[in-house]
């Protein structure tokens, strides 16, 4: 699974490019919280089946909440938000949703069995599989989506990659390691993920890099400096 660090290190990226001049410790802390926070739907394994990747790895719950920040802060005469709060938390919530919405559900999306993109509308898990390619001998090609054609009937079915549902689906994780329904002799393993994959590594190590070269910039230069 794509590890909370891993999580962390891509939402640094976004966070720097985004916040801009809102870019300080308690903006930056609020944004990993954010993209932090769903992993707790594993907890939720031992109530609902298939409760990880569903209940907090969504595009359903960010859509919503981006619909309503935006009625509330552009719409409307009296924003609720805008009383209560600096424009600079608006602007920190706009980013959270994007960095949840890409840095989060976004990354799962495109491992394992994916997520359950459009639950609690729709229960059933995409998995973000393919390629897309130009061909000397087959033109464009892409694998992420596949028309398939009924020869009996002729009815076309679509297939984005879908893997189950919440009832056959279980994504491993610390605090479920293993299907509930698997009868095993074997003790529990319980394995904590920081970056099983080079890429992974990569962005961690990226995130860092860009965190350190941000505080670097932010520094106000000595008199002597100037």
């Amino acid at each position: 699974m794509v590890s909370s660090v891993v999580h962390a290190g891509f939402a640094l990226l976004l966070a720097a490019g985004l916040l801009g001049d809102y870019y300080d410790r308690r903006a930056l802390a609020v944004v990993l919280a954010i993209v932090l926070v769903p992993e707790a739907d594993s907890f939720l394994g031992f109530v609902m089946p298939g409760a990880h990747r569903t209940v907090g790895h969504n595009l359903v719950f960010p859509a919503a909440a981006a619909a309503l920040l935006y009625y509330d802060t552009r719409l409307r005469e009296r924003s609720a938000l805008r009383e209560r709060l600096a424009d600079r938390w608006i602007a920190v919530a706009w980013v959270g949703l994007f960095v949840h919405a890409f840095a989060h559900v976004s990354l799962d999306w495109i491992h394992l069995e994916g997520v359950n993109v459009f639950w609690p509308l729709r229960d059933r898990f995409y998995a973000l599989n393919g390629e897309v390619l130009l061909s000397t001998a087959d033109g464009f090609v892409q694998t992420f989506v596949d028309l398939q054609t009924d020869p009996e009937t002729g009815g076309r079915a679509v297939d984005a990659g879908t893997t189950g549902t919440t009832e056959t689906v279980h994504v491993n994780n610390p605090v479920e390691p293993r299907d509930p329904d698997e009868v095993t002799d074997e003790p529990v393993n319980r394995i904590f993920p920081i970056a099983n994959a080079g890429w992974r590594l990569y962005l961690i190590g990226t995130g860092l890099f860009v965190l350190v070269a941000r505080r670097l910039q932010d520094r106000t230069p000595a008199d002597g400096e100037r």
